[in-house]
């Protein structure tokens, strides 16, 4: 059985938001597989992680809300990313290359590239 890994705190909330971006509004329930999905099922989101994610991000105003019928015809809040929130993901995204680019480098040091 595999195992699901585990995110580093902060990292969910770009997930989120990259997912909204390029989606458009989704329900949590909706958020939380999508998420799940296009980590290869790495990942498993619960309402516990979720929801006061969301419930931070909309008072930031990176996300708005509004109820309407899910697609099995119940109620849900649906969550869409604001023109904030564009801006948060387009300087997380710009924090996160710049992580990912210095990691980088250190993954291909070779004790020859030091001399």
């Amino acid at each position: 059985m595999k195992q699901k890994s585990e995110i580093q705190q902060g990292t969910l909330a770009l997930m989120v938001l990259k997912t909204l971006d390029v989606l458009g509004p989704l329900h949590g329930y909706g958020i939380a597989r999508r998420v799940e999905q296009i980590s290869g099922d790495q990942l498993a989101l619960n309402q516990g992680t979720l929801y006061p994610l969301l419930l931070r991000l909309e008072p930031e105003g990176a996300i708005d809300s509004e109820w309407g019928p899910s697609e099995n015809n119940r109620r849900a809040r649906f969550y869409r990313l604001t023109t904030s929130g564009r801006k948060q993901l387009q300087a997380e995204l710009q924090g996160w290359k710049q992580t990912a680019d210095i990691i980088a480098r250190f993954l291909s040091i070779k004790p020859e590239t030091l001399l």
